[in-house]
């Protein structure tokens, strides 16, 4: 699913207050650069360019994000064009270079490999990325909105909500079940079979499109004054095929929403996959040089990004697998799923974002260290203003910054929207880390 290179001149990126391959976004620590990777996809050879660019024309350091997808952080004023033009001639850029916006599709990091898994998405991926590049109406579709495309992997976020999903449905032929403003699990909207799944995407974004008249740039937003059932009745006038009624007992098999850590067996024989976490969602360009080197050594030379802010390291020797995660700890990545900071997402805070009230990765430093003197592993979210950035779904804990070094704790709870239920005013992180200590230990019915 890798893009080709593009030949053609950088167009003027069209305004957005979110980053991209040709629209840098400054920030305190200088600017971001959002690379979108086909399926979370990078190869060896695109990792070490990416590397280098960073060194170069950046500041070296790198995110993960919650897409699958990575940005450099801290790009030099004078250096943006040249970091440009380095990433395009790795073919990491959009084969239409007005598309770049547009290629938000997430699949499982696991695709092609799980064995749980009831389709393999990957072609069907390929297609959709092609649709949202080569049709320029769709390049008006807003550089927040999201397609997820579920197979049914074990290795899934199921809790990031996202425009448009498609999840597969056991049984031949394949079809897919697809919903709006949410995840694979919710109610459906409809059923299709595999090959109808590109027009009807299509067809849905177009009809989107005409609906809101660049009004709305959120699926939420349209649904919010049409019923999904008209939004139905006027998809199905514009296809050549009728939609299937969504089975009433469907249920999609259930996952752990925790990030991937460890070795997984894939459908291949005699091959797995190694998964690691970054520190708070952050590498350094040497360490994505090492992780090129690793991949090319045991596995593919691929890796493939997830939506947990980790990485996977796809076809690796199951007789290797020990020592590709010891490998992959010695580069600074986490590798055990006790690890306090597996649990823990924080954005990049006041250090380099103007809206940040509090240095909350350092604050979530802190809260590992003393999350590692009790037994709690909470799931634990800390934005360091409202718009909760780092985290596209609702942690079963966050810690709401509301002034330097102060946050309120919420905790997730059905029915209850935005955060959760509101559980503590003005803490300070050893105040928070003294409350998880005491209602998330093992065995404690409040956790």
């Amino acid at each position: 699913m890798r893009d080709r290179p593009t030949t053609v001149d950088s167009p003027v990126p069209r305004p957005s207050a979110c980053p991209g391959l040709l629209r840098i976004v400054p920030a305190l620590d200088g600017g971001i650069c959002r690379i979108k990777l086909a399926g979370g996809n990078l190869s060896s050879a695109q990792a070490r360019a990416i590397a280098a660019a960073a060194e170069q024309c950046a500041s070296g350091v790198l995110e993960l994000t919650n897409r699958s997808n990575l940005q450099i952080r801290g790009v030099h004023a004078e250096a943006e064009q040249a970091l440009i033009e380095r990433l395009l001639a790795a073919g990491l850029g959009p084969r239409n270079p007005a598309a770049d916006d547009v290629r938000n599709l997430l699949l499982s990091p696991a695709a092609g490999l799980d064995p749980q898994a009831l389709l393999d998405t990957r072609p069907l991926a390929a297609e959709l990325l092609g649709l949202l590049q080569d049709n320029p109406a769709l390049h008006a579709l807003s550089a927040k909105f999201a397609i997820q495309l579920d197979g049914g992997e074990a290795l899934a976020m199921l809790e990031h909500p996202h425009d448009l999903w498609l999840s597969a449905l056991p049984g031949q032929p394949a079809r897919l079940a697809f919903g709006l403003a949410g995840c694979p699990g919710d109610t459906p909207l409809g059923v299709v079979t595999l090959e109808q799944a590109p027009l009807l995407v299509e067809q849905l974004l177009m009809l989107f499109l005409q609906l809101t008249g660049g009004e709305h740039s959120r699926m939420r937003q349209l649904l919010a004054i049409t019923p999904p059932q008209q939004l139905l009745q006027q998809l199905q006038a514009r296809l050549p095929f009728a939609v299937q009624a969504a089975p009433s007992d469907w249920q999609r098999a259930p996952v752990n929403q925790r990030a991937p850590i460890g070795t997984y067996p894939q459908q291949q024989a005699g091959l797995c996959m190694a998964a690691a976490a970054a520190r708070l969602g952050r590498i350094d360009a040497e360490q994505l040089s090492a992780l090129a080197e690793l991949a090319e050594q045991h596995g593919d030379a691929s890796l493939r990004l997830t939506p947990w802010q980790g990485l996977l390291l796809p076809n690796i020797p199951t007789a290797a697998a020990a020592a590709v995660l010891h490998e992959l700890n010695q580069l600074g990545l986490l590798t055990d799923p006790h690890d306090p900071l597996t649990g823990l997402i924080a954005c990049t805070g006041s250090a380099a974002c103007a809206k940040g009230l509090t240095d909350s990765k350092a604050d979530a430093l802190r809260l590992a260290e003393l999350l590692r003197a009790c037994s709690a592993r909470p799931q634990v979210h800390l934005s360091a203003c409202p718009r909760s950035c780092a985290a596209a779904h609702i942690a079963p804990f966050t810690l709401l910054a509301t002034d330097a070094g102060r946050y309120q704790l919420y905790q997730r709870m059905p029915g209850v929207a935005g955060f959760g239920q509101s559980l503590a005013h003005s803490l300070d992180i050893d105040e928070a880390g003294d409350w998880f200590a005491a209602h998330c230990a093992t065995g404690n019915s409040d956790a």
